[in-house]
C-alpha cells in the first residue's frame, strides 16, 4: 500500500522538500498544504525585486505550477490545515474534510510579529510577509507619497531602500538605540544609518510608536515622546516568531521553535519539521538555533528529504543569510551574540568593506558590504573555528585563507 506523506506550509523549505522528494525517486503520495493560493516561491525578492516591480509573481515560482502535478504532487493551496492528530495520523483541512497520513512535516515557517497599538490594523498599515501582502504595498506606492516605516531592521531597511528608488517621501522609526542593533556591530549600525540618511530617509532612534488613526486622508502616528508623523502608508516590520501553534496543539515538544534533532524529527515518530519553524541542534557552533533563513530552509528540507528516503544525512552548515539596499550588497556568515572584538578590513567610505567579528580570538561571524571574497573565505574558516590574528584580518593584501590554514582551530 502506498504511503502518504503530508507537508503542512508550502513556503521555501516545503518547495525544497517537494523537489528533492521527487528527485530521490520518493514512491509514496506527497501531499501539500498551503495558506497562501500560490505554489511555493522565494520570498527574500518580497522586500527587494518584487516590491521594485523588477520581477514579475511566476518568477518567485520555486518550480512552474505544471511540475507539482507532472509529478504526481497533490497540492491544496488556500487550504490550511486547522488539526493535527498525531496518535491517529490524521488532519483536519479547509471546510473541515480530513487525512490520513503515515508521513508528516510541519513546514509552518513564522508569523510576523504585530504592533501591540491602537489603530495598528487601521487601513494603510500594512506587514511584508507574502505577495498579497507586497502587492498591497506596491498599489500604494507612487512618487511623492509619505511611507512610514516602523522597525529598522533588515527588512525596514530593503523597504526603505525601495521606497526611496521609487521617490517616496520615506522615514523610519526605530525603538532601539540604533539600527540592527541585534544582529549587527555598532560600526555597520552607524554606517547604514550614514547610507540611509544621505539616501534622504528621516531616521529617528530610540522613538516608539504610541498609536495610528486616520487624518486627513492618511494617518497619524503618534510617538513616544509625544511628537507625531503624518503618512499616506506605514510598513511594520519589528521582528518573527516560530509559527508552532499546531505542532503544540498536537503535543510535539516546542521551545522556541518545533524541536527537532539532526535528521529533522520531531518528538513524534514519523513526524518531521523544516525551515524557520524549527529548533535545531547544529554541531559546529555547539548548540542549538532557530533561524529564520532561506539556506537554512533549503538545506533541511534536503535533509528531511533524505531522511524519508532511507538515506539520512545529518543537518551540520555554518548559518548564513543577505540583504540588498542601494548598490549594496550585505553578505553574512555565523552567528556574531556574544562577540568581544571586530575588526574592519577595506574601505567602509568606498563601501566596500568586511567586518569580523570574534570571541576569545576566535573568528565567528563576519558581515561582508560589496565584499564576496571576504564572505566565502570567511565560511571554512568560521566552521573551522579558526583564530586569525586582527593585523592579518584588518589587512586587505593579506590572505585569509592562508591565514585560516596556519592558524585553525583552537
Amino acid at each position: 500500500m502506498t504511503e502518504t506523506l503530508a507537508i503542512v506550509g508550502a513556503g521555501h523549505a516545503a518547495g525544497q522538500l517537494v523537489a528533492s522528494l521527487v528527485m530521490g525517486g520518493y514512491e509514496g503520495q506527497i501531499v501539500l498544504f498551503g495558506n497562501e493560493s500560490v505554489a511555493p516561491y522565494q520570498r527574500p525578492p518580497l522586500s527587494k525585486k518584487y516590491l521594485q516591480g523588477e520581477l514579475p509573481a511566476e518568477r518567485l515560482l520555486l518550480k512552474p505550477e505544471s511540475f507539482y502535478p507532472d509529478n504526481g504532487v497533490e497540492l491544496h493551496l488556500n487550504e490550511p490545515v486547522t488539526a493535527i492528530d498525531i496518535e491517529s495520523r490524521s488532519l483536519q483541512y479547509g471546510d473541515g474534510q480530513t487525512l490520513r497520513w503515515d508521513k508528516l512535516v510541519f513546514a509552518t515557517g513564522s508569523r510576523v510579529t504585530q504592533l501591540p497599538v491602537p489603530g495598528a490594523e487601521s487601513s494603510g498599515v500594512h506587514y511584508l510577509r507574502s505577495i498579497a501582502d507586497v502587492d498591497a504595498i506596491r498599489a500604494a506606492f507612487a512618487p511623492g507619497k509619505r511611507l512610514l516605516i516602523i522597525g529598522g531592521g533588515y527588512i525596514g531597511l530593503e523597504v526603505a531602500a525601495v521606497g526611496v528608488a521609487a521617490e517616496l517621501d520615506v522615514a523610519l522609526v526605530e525603538i532601539a538605540p540604533r539600527l540592527l542593533s541585534r544582529v549587527a556591530s555598532p560600526q555597520l549600525s552607524e554606517f547604514y544609518l550614514d547610507v540611509h540618511r544621505n539616501a534622504g530617509v528621516d531616521i529617528q532612534l530610540s522613538t516608539g510608536v504610541e498609536r495610528i488613526e486616520p487624518h486627513d486622508n492618511g494617518l497619524r502616528v503618534t510617538l513616544n515622546d509625544d511628537r507625531s508623523i503624518d503618512t499616506d502608508l506605514i510598513v511594520i516590520g519589528i521582528g518573527v516568531s516560530a509559527e508552532t501553534t499546531l505542532a503544540a496543539s498536537a503535543g510535539l515538544k516546542v521551545d522556541n521553535g518545533i524541536l527537532v534533532d539532526e535528521h529533522c524529527q520531531t518528538s513524534a515518530a514519523d513526524v518531521f519539521a523544516i525551515g524557520d519553524c524549527t529548533n535545531h541542534p547544529n554541531p559546529l557552533l555547539e548548540k542549538r538555533l532557530r533561524l529564520e533563513s532561506v539556506p537554512n530552509a533549503l538545506a533541511q528540507g534536503r535533509c528531511a528529504a533524505a531522511t524519508i528516503l532511507g538515506a539520512p544525512k545529518a543537518y551540520a552548515e555554518i548559518p548564513w543569510f543577505w540583504s540588498d539596499q542601494y548598490d549594496l550588497k550585505l553578505q553574512m556568515v555565523g552567528l556574531t551574540d556574544g562577540y568581544d572584538d571586530t575588526v574592519i578590513r577595506g574601505d567602509m567610505a568606498a563601501r566596500k568593506f568586511a567586518c569580523f567579528y570574534l570571541r576569545d580570538g576566535v573568528l565567528i561571524g563576519v558581515d561582508a558590504v560589496n565584499s564576496p571574497k571576504e564572505f566565502m573565505l570567511s565560511k571554512p574558516a568560521i566552521a573551522a573555528g579558526a583564530r586569525i590574528p586582527t593585523d592579518v584580518l584588518a589587512d586587505p593584501d593579506a590572505s585569509l585563507k592562508d591565514a585560516a590554514t596556519l592558524w585553525p582551530g583552537v
